[in-house]
């Protein structure tokens, strides 16, 4: 009795205690939580907040719960980081058409940075491993931004750090550069204290420690203030006076489109009080005046109750303005910029280039519109693409025209710079968005587009935010939104070029191949290691 007692005691022991047991699954969830929190943390850096540096913790909370793990662990916890930072920041891509899209969309875009959480645990034990884990990110990215349907850049996190430090080093080279530098040093500040967070507290790792934090913290934080001296507001061409002016719309959402005629009017109507103002001489005269994209969507070249509309608009204030449009020519659509002369009437027109997809062209129509034909309705016909740069000349003052969307691309704002633009222009249409954050995220591109090319950048916004911004990325004025208004100022012009503007997309690419680089040095770790246990 007494050996069978004894076993029965021992084999109590060895079974699991069902509060063991849950406490080691809850366990298992903590990495998952942390990235999805360490997502969230991303998120709140963006607009209309302020708080950039909390994208550093984000990547370090990344950084810690991805090292060392298998890269299929780093597919399935990079995926959640995604969900965490996407779910929150895109949300307004619901605002009207319901969950269905917003949903649809992070789920696509995650999978990117899935793909990167994978390729950062399969570098994580690489010597120097934030320069590749960094490199990394940016190439998802540089992904992100070409596919699928001409890509969808929302979310770089260069476009979460206009009020940061790193700001500068858009001036270096572009987003990546500056997206690279906060992402290394995010990863760096974890590796800087991971030795205290492991309980290593040898000399060898110390000094290791100290020299990640030296190469991933201390390199990008002196570059950011070595770049200072490339971010000027200096006049190089002299000055202009420009005026930007947000008619309003008549209600918020899809439905101000029913009353094209009315935002017409309302952005003519304010153009008038601007021009009653110059006469009065409380308010200087502008060398031109910009409306924001869709600001007529009545078609001036095929209804002339619209074109006299502008006429009478651009003869009140007696300068050219440029007027967005939505013009049909030879049976397409087009979302076109155009450039109208007091006396002489139209003279300049440019056409959007990257338009957006299940925006402005819907992809897959056939297969969508099996699923949702309320979809196919909202996009009966797709605009087509312009093909050439946009600048318009306002006697002798060329400005660069990057339409909405354009402006998360870097190459559709660059060209504009490159073929010549003084200052830049992002007249956008935000009303479809009612009151969401979405026109904050896109006012912080433009900023960030100011400072990487150095040139004014002004925002005519249909609703609002409409700003005039500096070259150095501050923000000199701005109206409200949902109320129309105009702002006059005069900007400084330039001709000199950034080195992210010579460079073009150089910085990108070098950044591809340095993850690259970090891949292949960790798949040939990883073959050297299993010939090793072989032996």
């Amino acid at each position: 009795m007494t050996v069978t007692a004894t076993s029965v005691d021992q084999s109590d022991r060895l079974r699991p205690h069902p509060a063991s047991g849950r406490a080691a699954r809850l366990r298992k969830l903590v990495p998952a939580l942390a990235v999805a929190l360490a997502g969230v943390l991303l998120y709140v850096s963006f607009p209309p907040r302020t708080l950039w540096w909390l994208a550093l913790p984000a990547f370090g909370i990344l950084g810690r719960v991805l090292r060392g793990r298998t890269w299929k662990a780093g597919l399935g916890l990079g995926y959640l980081f995604g969900l965490g930072f996407l779910l929150p920041l895109l949300v307004w891509t619901g605002v009207e058409v319901g969950p269905g899209p917003w949903l649809a969309l992070v789920a696509v875009e995650a999978v990117f940075v899935a793909l990167v959480g994978a390729g950062i645990a399969a570098v994580s034990r690489l010597p120097a491993w934030p320069v590749w884990a960094a490199a990394l990110w940016i190439a998802g990215e540089a992904a992100r931004a070409r596919v699928p349907f001409g890509g969808f850049p929302w979310g770089k996190i260069a476009f979460g750090q206009a009020d940061g430090v790193f700001l500068p080093l858009a001036a270096v080279g572009g987003t990546p550069v500056l997206g690279f530098a906060v992402v290394l040093c995010g990863f760096g500040l974890y590796e800087a204290v991971r030795p205290a967070v492991e309980g290593r507290r040898t000399r060898a790792v110390r000094r290791g420690a100290a020299a990640a934090a030296l190469l991933s913290v201390a390199v990008p934080v002196a570059g950011a203030v070595g770049a200072r001296a490339l971010v000027s507001d200096k006049a190089e061409d002299g000055t202009a006076t420009v005026a930007v002016v947000q008619g309003n719309v008549p209600r918020l959402g899809l439905d101000f489109n029913a009353q094209r005629r009315a935002v017409l009017d309302y952005h003519a109507r304010e153009t008038e009080r601007l021009a009653a103002e110059i006469k009065a001489g409380t308010t200087p005269r502008p060398d031109f005046v910009l409306w924001p994209e869709n600001s007529s969507d009545i078609d001036p070249f095929a209804y002339p109750d619209a074109a006299a509309v502008i006429a009478h608009a651009a003869r009140a204030v007696g300068v050219p303005v440029s007027v967005g449009g939505v013009v049909e020519r030879d049976g397409k659509l087009y979302n076109e910029q155009i450039l109208w002369d007091p006396q002489k009437g139209a003279v300049q027109t440019y056409d959007k280039r990257q338009i957006q997809p299940f925006g402005e062209f819907l992809p897959l129509r056939g297969p969508i519109g099996a699923i949702n034909e309320d979809w196919t309705s909202m996009i009966r016909q797709d605009f087509s693409r312009g093909d050439k740069p946009g600048v318009f000349d306002f006697g002798g003052t060329k400005v660069g025209l990057a339409t909405c969307y354009e402006a998360a691309f870097d190459w559709a704002v660059r060209d504009t710079v490159t073929h010549g633009a003084q200052m830049i222009s992002v007249p956008s249409n935000n009303a479809t968005f009612d009151r969401s954050e979405m026109t904050y995220q896109q006012l912080a591109m433009s900023r960030v587009r100011a400072v990487e090319h150095s040139r004014t950048v002004t925002v005519p916004v249909t609703s609002g935010v409409s700003a005039i911004i500096m070259p150095d990325g501050k923000i000199t004025q701005k109206t409200g939104m949902f109320v129309a208004g105009h702002l006059v100022q005069k900007v400084p012009l330039r001709s000199s070029e950034t080195p992210a503007t010579r460079l073009g997309v150089l910085p990108e690419i070098a950044l591809v191949l340095l993850a690259a680089g970090g891949l292949g040095c960790s798949v040939g770790a990883g073959m050297r290691g299993r010939r090793a246990g072989g032996v």
